[in-house]
């Protein structure tokens, strides 16, 4: 149920902010953006900001609400016996393929028809996967938040250092190996007239 709750709410939200911000509400995914040629560093300082400033309002909102036990309960923590570095590693993958997916249907223009759905369901699946193990957070403004807002900072670096190089490694990859380069043809001076 968590899980579908969450890929159902990044899949409407991504659908209705798609016009407007591209549909990013995740630091990773705007690193990626980054990384694969889709956003200058300066925009992407600008939209850094207002996803963690949104992060931290809604777990401020939480924690208004519900206390600090319930932001410290839902923020994601490491499971069982998952090392700091095998989260990274967890989080890193569960990263990549949510960025892959949204630069396949929501950044190159063969896909953008399914891109709030598909990249919803990908969040669905990530956390089927990856929840009893990291949380599955994939996005260090979702951690963020409620680490400012309950003073929460439990392995926090493992939800910036997994996303972000999850993320940016899909920007490359996508940009590398699945972009289609734009073909530019060229004419003599005899096949223009």
């Amino acid at each position: 149920m968590v899980a579908l709750a969450h890929g159902l709410t990044i899949a409407a939200f991504v659908s209705a902010t798609m016009h407007i911000s591209g549909g990013q509400l995740n630091p990773a995914v705007t690193f990626g953006l980054v990384c694969g040629g889709h956003m200058t560093v300066p925009d992407a300082v600008r939209y850094w900001i207002a996803q963690l400033l949104g992060g931290t309002a809604a777990a401020l909102i939480i924690l208004g609400l519900f206390g600090r036990e319930v932001v410290v309960a839902g923020t994601p923590k490491l499971g069982g016996t998952l090392t700091p570095v095998e989260g990274i590693i967890v989080e890193a993958i569960l990263t990549f393929f949510l960025v892959f997916v949204v630069h396949g249907t929501g950044v190159d223009e063969r896909g953008r028809r399914v891109a709030g759905l598909a990249i919803g369901s990908t969040v669905t699946l990530d956390i089927l996967f990856g929840g009893p193990l990291t949380g599955a957070a994939m996005n260090p403004a979702r951690v963020f938040g409620p680490a400012v807002a309950a003073n929460f900072w439990s392995t926090h670096y493992v939800y910036w250092l997994g996303p972000l190089l999850g993320g940016g490694l899909a920007g490359l990859v996508y940009r590398i190996f699945m972009e289609r380069k734009p073909v530019t043809t060229t004419t003599t001076a005899d096949e223009r007239r």
